[in-house]
């Protein structure tokens, strides 16, 4: 099974791409950030962050995608921002025909790092204990994806061991 992450953000929105191999190995595939000026028109920003979800989504071929869902968010204007770009993500993998689960930060930081506070640098640490990754990423946006993506692949395992997936589920391969 293979999962795009994405960490969405208005300045920065993370990607990262994981499969889970037959043996039960992670392996990362790619990872990184969409850099947005905030200079640039939202429509703008909105669109580059599409054309490259839909790029990955063509050349890696994921089954699923998963996202943070919103906890919260300083004001409501961010939140409605925050709104666009993950309206843009869902829509890059709805148009490729992927379906979309969404995660709590509190479940994607137990999932990886068995601790629901964990911090950003005990994430990165353990996404690259994880992955086997000769060093860790770059940005923590790609990190935080990465691990989103983890998350997801952990939860579909477990939900497919106590029988919740059909065998032929797409979902759960």
């Amino acid at each position: 099974m293979r999962v795009l992450g994405i960490d969405c953000g208005t300045e920065y929105t993370g990607f990262g791409i994981v499969e889970l191999a037959e043996t039960g190995h992670l392996h990362c595939l790619t990872c990184g950030a969409i850099k947005l000026s905030p200079r640039e028109p939202m429509p703008a920003r909105l669109q580059r962050i599409y054309l490259r979800l839909e790029e990955l989504i063509r050349e890696h071929q994921p089954d699923q995608v998963a996202i943070e869902d919103v906890f919260y968010a300083l004001n409501v204007k961010s939140a409605l921002k925050l709104g666009q770009v993950r309206g843009v993500a869902m829509l890059a993998a709805a148009v490729a025909g992927l379906e979309v689960a969404e995660y709590a930060p509190l479940s994607i930081k137990s999932a990886v790092v068995g601790y629901g506070k964990a911090g950003k640098e005990q994430v990165q640490s353990m996404v690259t204990r994880l992955l086997a990754l000769a060093e860790p990423p770059q940005s923590a946006d790609a990190s935080d994806a990465l691990a989103i993506a983890i998350c997801h692949l952990h939860t579909a395992a477990t939900l497919r061991r106590q029988g919740v997936y059909p065998s032929g589920d797409r979902a759960v391969r």
